[in-house]
């Protein structure tokens, strides 16, 4: 028998998130609702989870640090952040922390439900597929464990990290299309979502900034290339 999925749920105002847990449940996910990031935070250390669903606004602790303790826990869990607040710096802070997507309020049901399948056939089909190990200069990168190894030094990254570098990587020295590279992990290529690859894009290039031959340079109007030896590719 399938195990079912787990959401964790995380919001203070109380019958949105009855709500919510009630819509999830009759859609067959196992729903587990906390009233607080701290709440949220002591859920997370005794059960396995395969997606969070975190309001930004909470008491005790907000979903941004809740984010962070998860992600010091697991860096491959799926995060989808719930706010009230459409402010850009908001949005960006998310991302930059990790979220695998961003829903402002107030929404539909509904639309909540797609994301959450949409973000869950991602991680499905990622570790369903054989995993491909590249040779980048100095650098190792195996894309089914994830981490980026260098001498003897391992960096484990993170599925938003992985997915965009095994992207760049299969069309290295070739350009990678903005719109391409949204739509096939982020799904959609919207503003924030586009905010959100480039700062992914630094991220990559500081885990990479040890050897001076790979380069990740901006291809303006069209997107982004992985600069790696030839001999090495």
């Amino acid at each position: 028998m399938e195990e079912k999925t787990r959401i964790l749920l995380c919001e203070d105002d109380e019958n949105l998130g009855m709500l919510l847990r009630e819509y999830l449940q009759a859609k067959g996910y196992v729903t587990d609702l906390m009233p607080d990031g701290d709440a949220g935070y002591k859920a997370f250390v005794k059960t396995k989870y395969d997606i969070c669903v975190l309001d930004v606004m909470m008491p005790i602790k907000d979903g941004f640090e809740l984010a962070k303790e998860i992600r010091q826990i697991n860096a491959e869990v799926p995060i989808l952040f719930l706010t009230a607040r459409t402010l850009k710096e908001d949005i960006l802070e998310g991302f930059k922390i990790g979220a695998d997507d961003y829903m402002t309020k107030p929404f539909s049901m509904e639309e909540l439900l797609l994301r959450i399948e949409a973000i869950l056939r991602r991680v499905k089909g990622k570790k369903s597929k054989d995993g491909a190990i590249y040779k980048m200069g100095k650098f190792t990168f195996d894309t089914q464990k994830q981490v980026l190894t260098i001498d003897d030094q391992v960096k484990k990254l993170t599925t938003k990290e992985s997915e965009l570098l095994a992207l760049l990587c299969a069309h290295a020295n070739d350009i990678l299309e903005r719109n391409h590279a949204l739509k096939t992990i982020w799904i959609d290529d919207n503003y924030f979502n586009a905010r959100s690859m480039d700062v992914y894009i630094t991220k990559l290039r500081k885990h990479l900034k040890e050897d001076p031959s790979i380069e990740i340079i901006n291809i303006h109007g069209k997107g982004y290339k992985i600069i790696i030896p030839e001999t090495n590719n």
